[in-house]
């Protein structure tokens, strides 16, 4: 059976009822490959005219649990689109300044300039899924910001901006494979961190939390995809497909040519 990419906006979502390991019809990984390079060339035509352009602009919204694969879906997605179309922010632990501010600052001061293709490792979501699952301040403070994610997306979305929400779907199965797989590769060792091991034992909390954010923020205007990630090459056709739908809907036109330029010669 098929399963939804794209809930309906504010229908209760249960993340047991998303299978990590989906697949869409027979695809296999060589045929997916050959869509994403496919998705990459028309991406970096896309996002030429989009700059070219410059009144819109598109923010990629990537969320998910530690090892759901954001860095590598940023890696697949962006390859062979010119640099300077991209604005790739990833949210740490705030800073004394960003704490000294309002929850959302230090995401509008990240928002994508006209003409280009913001992508969020990670985003205003922290502020209702780490902050929430550690205590980080009073519950009624944390639920209070559903309304004001939603206030602030519809913003972005009256400015010019397509929001593309995406949340990584993986089985806490697979991510155990992958966090032995770092510890196992001398290379990848440098990703690894004992705070993996205790987020892991929240792995519930989490569950709860993401449920809550993806059911309540889930809108018209920004709506959230649930991408099956436990096969990484399936969860990089998902995303760089959303991403190209995004843009051909928008159709971003090359601005008109200054008038008489057939009579000009260059000298």
């Amino acid at each position: 059976m098929p399963q939804l990419l794209t809930p309906p906006p504010r229908a209760p979502i249960k993340l047991a009822d998303f299978d990590p390991r989906y697949v869409e019809g027979d695809l296999d990984k060589d045929a997916a490959e050959q869509q994403l390079r496919e998705n990459t060339a028309a991406l970096a035509e896309l996002a030429y005219r989009l700059y070219a352009e410059n009144r819109r602009a598109v923010l990629l919204v990537l969320q998910g649990l530690d090892t759901s694969g954001k860095d590598g879906t940023i890696r697949a997605v962006t390859t062979g689109v010119n640099p300077q179309s991209f604005q790739i922010t990833s949210f740490k632990q705030p800073t004394v300044e960003e704490l000294d501010h309002d929850f959302l600052w230090r995401i509008h001061r990240a928002t994508p300039n006209r003409g280009h293709i913001g992508v969020f490792n990670r985003s205003h979501y922290e502020d209702v899924l780490v902050v929430r699952v550690h205590r980080l301040v009073p519950d009624d403070q944390w639920q209070a910001r559903y309304k004001l994610i939603n206030d602030f997306e519809r913003l972005l979305v009256a400015s010019g901006v397509r929001i593309v929400k995406c949340f990584l779907h993986i089985s806490k199965k697979e991510q155990r494979e992958r966090l032995e797989a770092r510890l196992a590769d001398p290379t990848k060792r440098w990703k690894f961190s004992r705070k993996d091991l205790d987020e892991r034992k929240r792995w519930d909390d989490y569950q709860r939390a993401y449920e809550d954010a993806l059911s309540r923020c889930n809108t018209e205007h920004a709506p959230w995809h649930i991408v099956p990630s436990d096969r990484k090459w399936y969860r990089n056709l998902v995303v760089s497909t959303l991403l190209r739908r995004a843009l051909e809907e928008m159709n971003p036109q090359f601005p008109p040519e200054e008038p008489g330029l057939d009579e000009i010669i260059v000298e």
